[in-house]
């Protein structure tokens, strides 16, 4: 009889992790997303076009303070939940207090998924454009950095970054995306 409660709680836990660890990887590649698009949109570029779906899979894992940023977000939140949920289980009249006594109206619980919902979003969005200019002083203050063809012809410029395909180089004012893999050269992005 043991055996078989031991059994189905393991395999309960093991279903719950199963899902919180996609859940965090969809997030974590979203995340990653919005980060390098604010990366990249500074300097004039929209890195959907350039960048392929392998790109955007790794993107939370080629950035060290992307994959941080995730991570103690991510955390962060958790935390934050699982505080208002003891909050509320442990010291309910303090809790009803706080929340102005909304946490016994029906429309409560909604809300509250609601606004931490857009809280969250906005959070995202701040964060990522705080990384975004972060992102474009690292670029700007870099030392040159050279590319040589096949044809021995040199570039020279401030690496913004690559993707699989295609390397994005800031040459005086001008951004240049150069493929890697095909016969064209380079090709002049207007800010």
């Amino acid at each position: 009889m043991k055996e078989g409660i031991i059994k189905d709680a393991y395999e309960l836990v093991i279903k719950e992790v199963q899902t919180i660890i996609s859940v965090s990887y969809i997030a974590a590649v979203g995340i990653g997303m919005l980060f390098n698009y604010q990366k990249y949109i500074l300097f004039g570029i929209n890195i959907f076009d350039y960048a392929d779906v392998f790109d955007f899979l790794i993107s939370p894992f080629s950035d060290v303070k992307i994959l941080s940023f995730t991570v103690i977000s991510i955390l962060l939140a958790l935390l934050i939940a699982y505080l208002d949920i003891l909050w509320k289980k442990k010291f309910p009249e303090a809790y009803s207090r706080f929340n102005l006594g909304w946490d016994e109206k029906s429309w409560f619980t909604t809300m509250r998924v609601i606004s931490t919902a857009i809280l969250i979003v906005l959070y995202l969005i701040i964060a990522s454009g705080i990384y975004g200019k972060i992102s474009r002083e690292e670029v700007l203050n870099q030392p040159l950095t050279r590319i040589r063809f096949s044809d021995d012809e040199i570039k020279t410029g401030k690496m913004i970054g690559k993707t699989n395909d295609v390397v994005f180089l800031l040459s005086g004012d001008k951004v240049k995306a150069i493929p890697i893999t095909s016969l064209v050269k380079e090709i002049e992005i207007r800010q």
